[in-house]
């Protein structure tokens, strides 16, 4: 499977991304210039987490101009596979991609630490594997993660089965307490109507690697293998 990593001017998760998909993974990666149009017929699309453009006027704010977004958008829009990690979460936000918005946190603080969250559906590429009643340790690191949207689309992500994750405690219970930046409905990630785009604040590739002793983000990046190999191999048949 070929993946390409966007790269931002501020973008510092993108080697971690990069080398969890390729060392840990075993994928073809590449390289995706901001600058650039070609998205190099890619199978599936990522936008790391960062501080692209410095997180001036507001996270996601400025990338989402960048003239790669351009030929994003027209991919996602075909069905393309695309998936926003935290900074990359927010710019979907700033596209339309996704609804809704990542606001500064409660706290008004930076937070960088392991949170739990639990998987809400089984629908989806990344979650396909995932086991909705084993809650994921997973690190978050971001100062602008409080998940927002009016009631009507926050009504409409439930009913569509949209909700990926939901921030827990270590039991998978879904508390106030264990909410950390005050996100709606203790909202994680979600994708669009059509489950080809996906986002994220909390980063699973810090969690992917047996030297970090965690684990449990590479799950995700295995469901995603095991449903496109799956495919690949029903296609084939």
């Amino acid at each position: 499977m070929k993946f390409g990593v966007v790269i931002f001017p501020g973008s510092n998760c993108d080697h971690d991304i990069i080398y969890v998909l390729n060392k840990i993974m075993q994928q073809e990666v590449v390289k995706l210039w901001h600058k650039d149009t070609d998205l190099q017929g890619c199978d599936f699309i990522i936008l790391p987490g960062g501080f692209s453009f410095g997180d001036y006027l507001r996270s996601g704010a400025i990338a989402r101009f960048s003239p790669i977004m351009e030929s994003v958008i027209e991919y996602a829009k075909k069905g393309g596979l695309l998936f926003g990690i935290c900074n990359g979460f927010q710019i979907l936000c700033e596209t339309g991609l996704l609804q809704g918005a990542l606001l500064h946190n409660d706290n008004h603080k930076f937070i960088c630490k392991n949170i739990f969250i639990k998987t809400e559906t089984n629908n989806t590429i990344l979650t396909k594997t995932l086991k909705t009643a084993n809650p994921l340790k997973i690190p978050i690191a971001h100062g602008e993660g409080r998940y927002y949207a009016d009631n009507e689309t926050i009504k409409n992500l439930n009913k569509n089965d949209q909700i990926l994750f939901r921030y827990c405690n270590e039991n998978g219970e879904i508390t106030t307490d264990s909410n950390p930046n005050g996100s709606l409905e203790n909202i994680a990630g979600i994708c669009n109507k059509q489950k080809n785009v996906f986002g994220m604040m909390p980063h699973p590739e810090r969690a992917a690697d047996f030297e970090l002793k965690n684990t449990d983000g590479k799950l995700i990046f295995d469901s995603i293998l095991y449903v496109s190999l799956n495919k690949m191999s029903h296609n084939i048949s």
